[in-house]
C-alpha cells in the first residue's frame, strides 16, 4: 500500500542513506580525482537550509538547527543507487 507509514518510513530512510552515500562519493572524488571540469561538475552543490528553530516548553528549551542539505550530482547518484538496491531486495 503506497500511503502506509511503512512505505513513507522506507522512503525517508532510503533518501537519508542515499544522501550519506552521495556525500561519501563526493568526498572520494575530491580526494582522488584531479582538478578538472568533471570534478567541478560532480562536486558543485546547491544548498538549502532551515532554521534555527527555537522551542521553549517552559521546563525545557532548546534550539534545533540550522539544518542544511547540500545536493549535487553524486548525492542524486547515491539516492538512485539506494533506491535500486532497496527495490531489488523487496
Amino acid at each position: 500500500m503506497i500511503g502506509s507509514r511503512r512505505s513513507w518510513g522506507r522512503l525517508l530512510l532510503g533518501i537519508v542513506v542515499g544522501l550519506f552515500l552521495g556525500a561519501l562519493f563526493t568526498r572520494l572524488v575530491v580526494l582522488f580525482m584531479p582538478e578538472s571540469a568533471t570534478r567541478g561538475f560532480l562536486t558543485t552543490s546547491v544548498s538549502a537550509s532551515l532554521g534555527p528553530l527555537a522551542i521553549d516548553l517552559l521546563a525545557v528549551a532548546f534550539v534545533i538547527g540550522p539544518l542544511t542539505i547540500n545536493l549535487n550530482v553524486l548525492s542524486l547518484v547515491g539516492i538512485l543507487l539506494v533506491a535500486f538496491v532497496v527495490r531489488s531486495w523487496l
